[in-house]
């Protein structure tokens, strides 16, 4: 069960990790203390790399709080976002390793706020956060020992994912390395000579084991409701989360499974350089949707009868957006309708994947100044940590004994 966007087993472990008021304390051995951690952001344009560093977080402690920022507060130090405060709350609420979210949290992490949501310690990718002066957010919390690092997921970023939008190309289906992706990796964002580990673009690569730490790998148990929806779901966001919730409380105990279409097939019925991110990429996409049980990769466009079978599919849903026909021209829902397991649902959500690329078309020229910007104070940091190394290394041969 899911409770106040959090599963109300991460709360009952929190609390019987504590004595009660007027009760003796547990002995060490009795008592497994609970670790909190706290993780913050901007969580602007969620993608699996924001995923898969609160994962990576999660594995570390027991409980895990996700703080994020707001839209005046990025705006100041960043720039503007692309998605709302309210889009972005909603988002991280929905990724399965989160338990809790604070609304509105600082852009600086200091000991004040890990002091008031009660948390060990605080947990960020080995890129670094800056101040709209050039100052590393985290210093406080680094200094007091209280600031633990995981691995930044290579191949995403939410530059690399703006600039696909304003490229028009496909090559990012199959992360081909051809002229017009190239130039965009070089120029997007970037000023003539800096180039910026962070802000800058690596190739994706998927592993098996990416996949398996992503997925649930809970089978459905008798009594589960199986439900079947599929779509593209590029991009993922809060439209797709607003659905996927609608589709979760359609049944008592849903077991949800989304079929993806091949890039192949995506871009068939959508054009343009659809879909945005390749097959991979959304697979841990919807993987990390706590709504999520399970993924088809390369599902096939019709929902027909072997698809239903193969999984005892219970119920077929589908949201208000366009059904475009199959490529030989039948409805690809017509089994599930005959079989009356077929629901429309309505999530209350009009937001597409295409709203979002005139979001950003629309405000190109920001969200490019914001890049360069972003990327200069990083390589002035890069350049400060360097000349301390070199230094560091002046000092300790100096400081060698003469024979």
């Amino acid at each position: 069960m899911i409770k106040n966007g959090h599963h109300a087993a991460s709360a009952q472990g929190e609390e019987a990790g504590r004595s009660q008021p007027g009760e003796p304390a547990c002995s060490p051995e009795k008592r497994k203390r609970v670790v909190r951690l706290w993780c913050d952001g901007c969580y602007d344009m969620v993608h699996y790399g924001h995923s898969n560093q609160l994962r990576q977080a999660k594995a570390m402690g027991d409980y895990l709080i996700a703080g994020v920022h707001t839209d005046a507060e990025i705006s100041k130090h960043k720039g503007p976002p692309v998605f709302t405060q309210e889009e972005r709350y909603k988002m991280v609420r929905a990724i399965k390793w989160v338990d809790e979210i604070v609304e509105g949290a600082p852009y600086v992490t200091t000991l004040e706020t890990l002091d008031k949501y009660n948390c060990d310690f605080c947990v960020h990718g080995d890129d670094i956060t800056l101040t709209v002066d050039g100052k590393d957010t985290y210093a406080e919390v680094k200094s007091a020992g209280r600031y633990r690092e995981c691995k930044r997921t290579q191949g995403v970023s939410t530059t690399d994912l703006v600039g696909r939008m304003l490229l028009m190309t496909k090559a990012h289906h199959s992360n081909l390395n051809n002229t017009d992706y190239q130039q965009h990796t070089d120029n997007f964002g970037k000023g003539a000579t800096v180039h910026s580990p962070w802000t800058g673009v690596s190739q994706f690569l998927q592993t098996s084991q990416k996949i398996i730490q992503f997925a649930s790998g809970k089978e459905p148990q008798p009594g589960d409701t199986i439900i079947y929806v599929a779509g593209a779901f590029d991009l993922f966001h809060v439209g797709h989360v607003d659905f996927l919730e609608m589709v979760y409380k359609q049944a008592e105990r849903p077991y949800v499974i989304v079929g993806l279409h091949f890039d192949q097939e995506v871009n068939r019925y959508k054009g343009k350089n659809y879909p945005i991110m390749n097959i991979h990429e959304r697979t841990l996409s919807v993987l990390a949707c706590r709504y999520v049980s399970e993924v088809v990769i390369g599902a096939p466009y019709a929902v027909g009868k072997d698809l239903l079978d193969h999984f005892k599919v219970d119920l077929v849903c589908h949201g208000k957006t366009e059904v475009f026909p199959d490529k030989d021209g039948p409805d690809p829902y017509a089994e599930p309708k005959k079989r009356g397991i077929f629901r429309i649902i309505d999530s209350g959500n009009d937001l597409t994947t295409d709203v979002i690329v005139q979001r950003i078309i629309k405000n190109r020229l920001e969200f490019e100044a914001r890049n360069q910007k972003k990327e200069a104070k990083e390589m002035a940091v890069i350049e400060v940590m360097k000349r301390r190394e070199k230094q560091q290394q002046q000092d300790e041969a100096a400081a060698q004994p003469v024979h």
